[in-house]
């Protein structure tokens, strides 16, 4: 089973927690919001959660087990078959014919039974639920509790003299977050004044237009170019050519070329590379369509080799490619040498387990920032607004591949991420119908970038 902190990102994911300015049921302003029922969603990281629960406790202690109504429900379920605790379900109300009962399930007067919770805020709710569960003769004495948003509520039940076993608190979670750069330090400040119980300060940061981008100062040429593609197409797309075949890379240029703002290509992989035969043509296709070309090399060496790589061999990328893609690990000077495209830095992966860890993304994106051919980074978290934002591993569904692709869907990246431009591979060239995928996600995408723009 992977590490709690993994387990908590992959749940994270699935939009569990939202910061920004939000309005509780009591009126109060919140900087985050709780909804873990989307959880139950999934399968694996049901079966996940129910474990790592159960890990905390004693379970010889209970004879039964049982979720608070509604979501709770489904995390209880999964609890009770991974360990064979019976499962009884308390109604919200008791039924009005039959039975009239409130606890349904197979149970004896004297069995002590473990209460499940998704989020603990005060606790008052809990302690108005426990009593109807003794009247029926049943013992309370644990509750297990998914997250707790640290208001007080666990205080509360354990001066009752219940015992509460949290698997995350509220300040757990900012601080994985924030070592992720899924939270800023200001996020994380609004949090801690709200659960010390201070005036929260909500700064109203909106995020910079296309447009505004394209009026700034100092702009790249290429991403300036890019950023008017976007405009005039109302599109954000950029579509992966994962192809093998110099047929196949025209034919998929042109069904989606009207819906992308780039095709992103890794030529290499073509078989029948022939440059005339190739890239020719796919200029063409490219200026036919009003799109960019985007070689996805990820360049990794010294600078030297990296021009020769760049500008020689049978590829000459530095003839054809308006943008491409570098890593920063050789350092600021070995983009000195990509005089011709705009360069797109990659300053984190989509895949499982990747490397590119808060320190690398940290020091890699102050190399990007100042050096003049970096339009960009690729990246899994927000970068500084003077970097174009290119996020890969989107999907309409967020579901992973099986081999550490990890999903996001255009709504999640450009609501919280503030991203620029998505990119998406087998969701367009493995579908049944590339040109309606493209339409399909190329209207995603701009729904996703005008809401976020509020």
């Amino acid at each position: 089973m992977e590490t709690k902190k993994e387990f908590f990102l992959e749940c994270y994911k699935l939009g569990i927690i939202k910061f920004g300015r939000f309005t509780l049921k009591s009126g109060i302003k919140s900087p985050f919001y709780v909804d873990l029922r989307p959880l139950a969603s999934d399968p694996k990281i049901l079966k996940n959660l129910a474990n790592y629960m159960l890990d905390m406790l004693p379970l010889d202690n209970f004879d039964l087990i049982c979720g608070v109504p509604y979501a709770a429900l489904p995390m209880a379920t999964a609890m009770s078959l991974e360990s064979y605790l019976p499962l009884i379900i308390k109604r919200k109300e008791a039924k009005d014919y039959g039975t009239k009962k409130l606890i349904e399930g197979i149970y004896q007067k004297g069995q002590n039974c473990l209460l499940v919770e998704d989020v603990i805020t005060s606790g008052k709710s809990l302690l108005e639920t426990i009593p109807e569960i003794e009247n029926e003769g049943i013992t309370v004495s644990d509750i297990v509790v998914v997250l707790d948003r640290q208001q007080g509520g666990k205080e509360l039940l354990e001066s009752k003299g219940f015992r509460v076993h949290t698997l995350f608190t509220i300040s757990e979670v900012c601080q994985l977050l924030q070592e992720e750069g899924q939270l800023t330090d200001d996020e994380v400040g609004r949090i801690k004044d709200f659960l010390a119980g201070n005036v929260v300060k909500f700064e109203e940061k909106k995020r910079k237009s296309y447009q505004q981008k394209i009026d700034s100062n100092n702009l790249h040429s290429k991403a300036k170019k890019l950023l008017e593609v976007a405009l005039e197409k109302k599109s954000n797309l950029i579509a992966s050519a994962d192809v093998l075949t110099t047929k196949e890379l025209h034919d998929l240029a042109e069904k989606v070329g009207p819906n992308i703002v780039a095709l992103k290509t890794h030529i290499d992989i073509i078989t029948d590379f022939d440059y005339d035969k190739t890239i020719i043509p796919l200029i063409d296709i490219a200026a036919k369509h009003n799109f960019l070309l985007m070689e996805d090399r990820k360049f990794a060496d010294i600078g030297n080799t990296q021009e020769l790589q760049y500008s020689y061999g049978i590829y000459k990328i530095s003839n054809w490619a308006d943008l491409i893609t570098s890593q920063v690990i050789g350092g600021f000077q070995s983009l000195d040498f990509f005089h011709n495209s705009g360069v797109i830095a990659i300053l984190g992966m989509s895949s499982a387990g990747t490397l590119t860890d808060k320190n690398y993304r940290d020091e890699a994106t102050k190399i990007a920032q100042s050096h003049p051919n970096v339009i960009g980074g690729v990246a899994q978290n927000e970068l500084p607004e003077e970097l174009l934002l290119f996020t890969p591993g989107i999907n309409l569904d967020t579901k992973g591949d099986g081999k550490g692709q990890q999903y996001n869907t255009p709504e999640h990246v450009f609501r919280n991420l503030h991203t620029d431009f998505i990119i998406v591979g087998r969701g367009i060239y493995k579908a049944e119908n590339p040109e309606q995928a493209s339409l399909s996600y190329k209207i995603a995408g701009w729904d996703a970038y005008e809401a976020s723009l509020g």
